[in-house]
């Protein structure tokens, strides 16, 4: 009997509760948090524990064009918004998720640029000079110059490509966003670039082209993204003053890897030459003396006065 009783008891303080809840004051401009307890195309039903429920629009929602809110909202997920009218004309509370997103993810988008966060994103409009996509529902760029490692001439194919991107500006009282994927690009082409060096071994010969020329030397480009330096004393046996006056762009060049060391190439174009003059040298030891030849240089001698 006292057991029955306890569950009554129990059940009364939920009903309590949840009725106490019920007659609680709402106002516009509160910020209220539900549970998903429906999604549709174009709206979210939240349970606000509430004797009604609280109904966010697709458009008080985001701001992101290519939102799908069956595909991006679950049941059971928690959705924080702002109070925008206590009747929407059916009887329930009509809510915006934007005003109250917009001051949790100015925060969080600060977070993410100082974190140097990487976010994957979806492009989802052109505009001069740039690309637009969303992160936490803000309309952020990503600029020409910052989608890739190389020129982009046609900034129509990378509408709806999802690309990863980090913020690098990020100013609230702006509402300016500015999104980047170069320093990711560029990272991973160095992290890759390091892995081929590191299969490069000491000894190797092979052809590349000449990429630059400085004073101290020349980059030499070896295909499949290495490069290496050709210091101005590793050009020739020879004294050179001025790389450029024996090198110049676009040139095909023989080298030599002499050295790996921190993710660098060494190469030697003079490391041949010298293996190219012994080989020549032990040519002319080998020749075998004929008696032809002994007995012209004999004449040759002794036709001389001395």
């Amino acid at each position: 009997m006292s057991e029955e009783l306890e569950k009554t008891t129990e059940t009364m303080e939920d009903y309590a509760a949840e009725l106490e809840a019920s007659f609680k004051q709402i106002h516009e401009g509160d910020i209220l948090t539900g549970t998903v307890i429906g999604v549709t195309e174009t709206e979210i039903i939240l349970d606000l524990k509430y004797y009604t429920d609280g109904i966010i629009k697709l458009e008080d929602f985001t701001s992101d064009p290519n939102f799908n809110l069956k595909e991006d909202v679950h049941l059971g997920d928690e959705i924080s918004a702002t109070v925008i009218r206590r009747d929407d004309g059916e009887g329930h509370i009509l809510l915006s998720s934007k005003e109250a997103n917009d001051v949790l993810a100015w925060d969080k988008l600060k977070q993410y640029m100082e974190e140097k966060t990487v976010l994957t994103v979806k492009v989802g409009g052109i505009v001069k000079s740039g690309v637009v996509a969303y992160v936490e529902g803000i309309r952020g760029f990503i600029p020409a110059s910052k989608l890739s490692l190389n020129y982009v001439e046609n900034l129509d194919e990378w509408l709806g490509r999802e690309i990863q991107v980090q913020v690098i500006t990020a100013e609230e009282e702006g509402k300016k966003l500015v999104l980047s994927a170069k320093e990711i690009l560029r990272e991973k082409e160095a992290e890759e670039r390091k892995a081929r060096i590191s299969n490069v071994e000491v000894g190797l010969v092979t052809e590349g082209t000449v990429e630059s020329v400085k004073d101290y030397g020349a980059f030499i480009n070896l295909g499949n993204g290495l490069s290496g330096l050709v210091h101005v004393s590793q050009i020739s046996d020879k004294r050179v003053k001025n790389p450029a006056s024996v090198l110049k762009v676009g040139d095909t060049v023989k080298v030599k890897v002499i050295a790996v060391k921190d993710g660098k190439l060494s190469l030697s174009m003079k490391a041949l030459q010298d293996v190219a003059a012994e080989e020549i040298q032990e040519e002319t030891y080998d020749l075998p003396q004929s008696d032809g030849l002994s007995t012209n240089l004999g004449s040759l001698f002794a036709k001389l006065k001395l």
